[in-house]
């Protein structure tokens, strides 16, 4: 990660609960799908389908083209992997799904706990425009996001949430 990319809050942290509650955006069927893919250990690929085009539209086509096959192992091996790294570089493997789509897939299906990458979000950790992804730059993400919510006593559903509204109120 360049030295000039430093994560830091845009507002008071303990304005992170308030932001959150300001998102109304309903996820709920997302949250639900996450839940059965936890309990089976892979997603079905009707359920994969259904989270790419939430997170990115324009990818459905190339996200179909992966085989049921494929799909199942794919996230069998992001979702049940001792390493943190295959978590997210697994997914990518899969046609349509690169870093934004992976965190997507992880946010709401995996048991530990990972951020949406997502401009917004890191606009409100004062990342002005997306990098070039790393490993690195996802790493800190992910730890400064758990802090966030560590510290504040909030799931990383509500973090990502609070980060997401401020920057959509307030990123010109």
């Amino acid at each position: 990660m360049e030295k000039s990319m430093k994560f830091k809050l845009r507002f008071p942290e303990f304005e992170l609960e308030k932001w959150a509650e300001r998102n109304t955006g309903d996820l709920s069927a997302l949250e639900r799908i996450g839940k059965s893919a936890r309990e089976r250990g892979h997603l079905s690929r009707q359920e994969f389908l259904s989270i790419c085009a939430e997170k990115s539209p324009r990818s459905k086509p190339r996200c179909a083209s992966n085989s049921t096959e494929l799909i199942e192992e794919v996230t069998r091996i992001a979702m049940s992997s001792k390493l943190e790294e295959l978590h997210i570089r697994s997914l990518m493997m899969l046609t349509g799904v690169s870093w934004p789509t992976a965190s997507y897939i992880l946010h709401f299906c995996h048991s530990s706990k990972y951020p949406i990458l997502d401009f917004r979000a890191l606009w409100s950790l004062s990342i002005p425009k997306a990098p070039v992804y790393t490993y690195e730059f996802w790493g800190k993400y992910v730890e400064i996001c758990r802090d966030l919510a560590k510290r504040n006593k909030l799931s990383m559903r509500q973090v990502d949430a609070a980060l997401w509204q401020y920057s959509k109120e307030r990123q010109k």
